[in-house]
C-alpha cells in the first residue's frame, strides 16, 4: 500500500477510533475562486466537527496522498494553479510523477477506502451525460460506486446530466440508491424530481446498518445516499430546465467535450442564475456533510 500522510486531526481520530468523514477537493480547485473556495471548505469541515465527527479533506500534494489537510495546505491548494482533476484513471499516475491533484468522487472514494474511512460527503455525483448514446460520456463515479465500499452522501446526480439514464446505470451496476427522508429522488439544486426513490431511509442509523450488512454479506461496492437540498435553498426544477438546455446548447455549439463539459456547464448556470446556483451548492454540501457525520457516528458504534 502507498504511504498516506494524515493531518494531525485525522491521525488522532484514527488512533482513538473517532468517526471520520472524507471530503473531496475538486470543489476547492475547480468549484469556486479563492478565497471563497477555502472559506467554504473550512465551513464544511466545521459542520462535520459540530456534528461530532472529524473531517478528512483528500488531495495529492507533490506526489503525496493526503487524508486530511492542515490549514496551510488547504490555503496553498486553494491558490494553486494547473491542479490536476483526478479520477481512477490518472490518480496513481499523479502520485507516481510527483504531481498535485484534487480528487473527484471516484478518486476520493478510492483514497477513503485506502484510509479505512467509510463515509464521504460531496455535492453531487457525476453520471451519464446527455447525448451519451453518441458521445459515450459517462462518469467514472458510477463504476466506482459499484466496486469501492464507501457510503457517498450527495444531493443526487448533478442536474446537468441525463438523470434517468444515470440511475438506470446505477441499478444495472447493483449500487443501492437510498433517498433520505422522501419518496422521490432529488436533483442536486432541486429537492424533488418525478423519479421514485429506489430505496428510502429516514435515519443515519439505518443507512449505517445497511452498509454494515453489505460488508457482512460480502457484497462489493458502496452506497449512494441522495440527500435533498434544504427547500429554502433550492432552485426549482422548472426554473432550471430552460437554463440547463441553454447551457448545453452553447457547449455543443462551442465544441466543448470530455472533462471540460461539466465545468463549462456549471459556470454558465452560475451566470444564468445570477449566482443562485453557487449559493444552493454551498447549502447542499453543508447539508450533506451534516448527514455524513451522523452516518459516520452510527458506523463507529
Amino acid at each position: 500500500m502507498i504511504p498516506i500522510a494524515y493531518s494531525a486531526e485525522v491521525a488522532n481520530a484514527r488512533q482513538t477510533g473517532a468517526p471520520i468523514v472524507a471530503l473531496e477537493s475538486t470543489i476547492i480547485t475547480h468549484g469556486m475562486p479563492f478565497p471563497q473556495n477555502v472559506e467554504t471548505a473550512r465551513i464544511v469541515e466545521n459542520d462535520i466537527r459540530e456534528g461530532g465527527a472529524t473531517p478528512a479533506t483528500i488531495a495529492v500534494l507533490d506526489g503525496q496522498l493526503h487524508v486530511g489537510l492542515e490549514a496551510d495546505q488547504l490555503d496553498a491548494l486553494g491558490q494553486a494553479q494547473n491542479v490536476a482533476k483526478l479520477s481512477r484513471a490518472d490518480f496513481a499516475a499523479c502520485i507516481a510523477t510527483g504531481g498535485t491533484g484534487s480528487t473527484t468522487v471516484a478518486a476520493t472514494m478510492i483514497a477513503a477506502n485506502l484510509a479505512k474511512v467509510g463515509v464521504f460527503a460531496t455535492g453531487g455525483i457525476g453520471g451519464v451525460h446527455r447525448g451519451a448514446e453518441t458521445s459515450f460520456d459517462i462518469s467514472a463515479d458510477l463504476q466506482e460506486l459499484s466496486q469501492t465500499p464507501v457510503t457517498v452522501v450527495a444531493a443526487g446526480a448533478k442536474a446537468i446530466l441525463d438523470l434517468p439514464k444515470t440511475f438506470e446505470v446505477l441499478e444495472t451496476l447493483g449500487v443501492p440508491v437510498i433517498v433520505y427522508g422522501q419518496d422521490v429522488l432529488p436533483a442536486f439544486w432541486s429537492a424533488k424530481t418525478d423519479m421514485p426513490a429506489p430505496l428510502r431511509m429516514d435515519s443515519a442509523a439505518d443507512i449505517a446498518k445497511a452498509q454494515k450488512t453489505r460488508t457482512a454479506m460480502g457484497l462489493q461496492g458502496g452506497q449512494l445516499v441522495t440527500n435533498p437540498i434544504p427547500q429554502e435553498a433550492e432552485i426549482p426544477a422548472e426554473v432550471l430546465a430552460p437554463l440547463i438546455a441553454q447551457a448545453l446548447s452553447e457547449a455543443e455549439a462551442q465544441g466543448i467535450s470530455s472533462k471540460a463539459v461539466t465545468p463549462f456547464l456549471l459556470g454558465r448556470i452560475f451566470e444564468l442564475t445570477e449566482g443562485r446556483s453557487l449559493t444552493a451548492n454551498i447549502a447542499l454540501v453543508r447539508n450533506n456533510a451534516r448527514l455524513a457525520a451522523q452516518i459516520a457516528i452510527a458506523l463507529a458504534i
